[in-house]
């Protein structure tokens, strides 16, 4: 492949004021939202020592996550997405500000962290929802692709650098800081979205429910089998390939390594992710996104069992980069299959069931390692969740076949109103 088709198109950035302001806050708030990811799981392993109740960290977000995504998609399709935003922002800080307070306290109740941990998941998916549904208005339809990849592949460097940096504050200065770091980051994001243009909504029919407003999404969903393949093969991917849970528990007791280790874990899998983000040239010249997907998945899955089986901690996180390289493929072509399959009026409702995959995924994986980890040892529920995740693979192209056919030239080459 030649190297120039492996840089990254910043086309979207250079044509789109909205654009890059939106990405720049994105990254900003991420760097806050990656300290609070190591933050969280490692102040509640410390203080119980018990791989469970970090597990159950992502059992105690489901609910708040699942309701803030399917009630934000509605909201995001009649109200200025913008002020949504804004607003979404504004509860974070004071989120982040509370965690902030409770670890000032010394040794807050687990109680406590698990109504914050579920509040602030609850602020995330809205988030997720609203910037999902944002973006695809504020580039023109054949910079889409180069701009989901410029968003994704900077998601992920936040990634990199925010649990690096949550790791060392935690052992330099203290948890308190970490959570503290959360907040400036989300204040700064409104800082950034505020001078963007109003993003009203489309099409709104005149005294609709919210109630049929989230059944006409997910009935818009449930009819179209590339965009539910999308949703399923990451729901599989993240449910069974996602150890993120046993970070701290690997780190702590098999490698030794404490907080920096933590840290340094969660870096790893996202700096593999970045580099293939930010080597996405080839992306526009791609067609069959569709079995991208279905092979990055594999290698993913595949990375993931061999990480469970890995000694020492730098080959751990060498895996996990190579792990966190193949959903960073899978998960731009996925994003782009989404969009463009999707009519403009219906993607705040689509991207909240797309939030609801990306984000409830890791968390079932959250319940699912713990769990096994609790049962057995961390590094069977390692190599046994990749294991399962390469099964999933197959057993989801035999049930989406039109995930396997998907076609993004088919897209760009139909009349926009088709798709807007």
């Amino acid at each position: 492949m030649p190297l120039p088709r492996l840089r990254p198109d910043l086309t979207p950035l250079r044509e789109s004021r909205d654009f890059r302001l939106v990405v720049i806050g994105s990254f900003l708030s991420g760097l806050g939202a990656q300290a609070t990811l190591v933050a969280l799981p490692y102040q509640v392993y410390i203080q119980t020592r018990s791989a469970l109740l970090v597990g159950l960290l992502g059992a105690v977000e489901l609910a708040p996550l699942i309701a803030a995504a399917l009630l934000g998609g509605a909201v995001a399709d009649r109200v200025d997405r913008r002020k949504l935003l804004l607003l979404d922002q504004v509860g974070l800080v004071l989120t982040s500000a509370a965690l902030a307070a409770a670890a000032a306290t010394g040794h807050p109740g687990i109680g406590v962290l698990y109504a914050l941990a579920a509040l602030l998941a609850a602020f995330v998916s809205l988030e997720n929802v609203v910037v999902s549904a944002i973006v695809p208005n504020l580039v023109d339809r054949r910079q889409l692709r180069g701009a989901l990849a410029l968003e994704y592949g900077l998601g992920t460097l936040t990634m990199v650098v925010g649990p690096a940096l949550g790791g060392l504050v935690i052992s330099a200065l203290g948890l308190t800081w970490a959570y503290a770091i959360d907040a400036i980051s989300c204040a700064a994001m409104v800082a950034t979205v505020l001078p963007i243009s109003p993003q009203p909504p489309h099409e709104v029919a005149p005294h609709e429910r919210l109630r049929d407003s989230i059944v006409e999404g997910l009935r818009y969903v449930r009819g179209n089998q590339a965009l539910l393949g999308s949703f399923a093969i990451d729901l599989v991917a993240m449910t069974f390939g996602m150890p993120r849970a046993l970070f701290a528990v690997l780190s702590v007791s098999v490698y030794h390594a404490g907080a920096a280790g933590t840290g340094a874990l969660y870096s790893a899998t996202a700096a593999g992710a970045t580099v293939a983000a930010m080597t996405t040239g080839w992306l526009p010249h791609a067609r069959r996104l569709g079995l991208i997907v279905i092979w990055a998945v594999v290698v993913w899955g595949t990375t993931i069992a061999f990480a469970g089986l890995a000694r020492t901690l730098w080959l751990a996180a060498a895996l996990f980069a190579l792990a966190g390289a193949a959903d960073s493929v899978s998960a731009v072509c996925r994003t782009t299959i989404n969009q463009s399959v999707t009519p403009e009026r219906m993607r705040g409702r689509m991207s909240s069931v797309y939030s609801l995959v990306v984000t409830t995924g890791p968390r079932l994986g959250d319940i699912e390692s713990g769990a096994v980890a609790d049962a057995t040892s961390a590094r069977f529920s390692v190599f046994s969740g990749g294991v399962l995740c390469v099964i999933g693979v197959a057993a989801i192209v035999v049930a989406f076949p039109a995930l396997l056919r998907y076609d993004a030239d088919d897209w760009i080459a139909a009349p926009a109103t088709s798709s807007t």
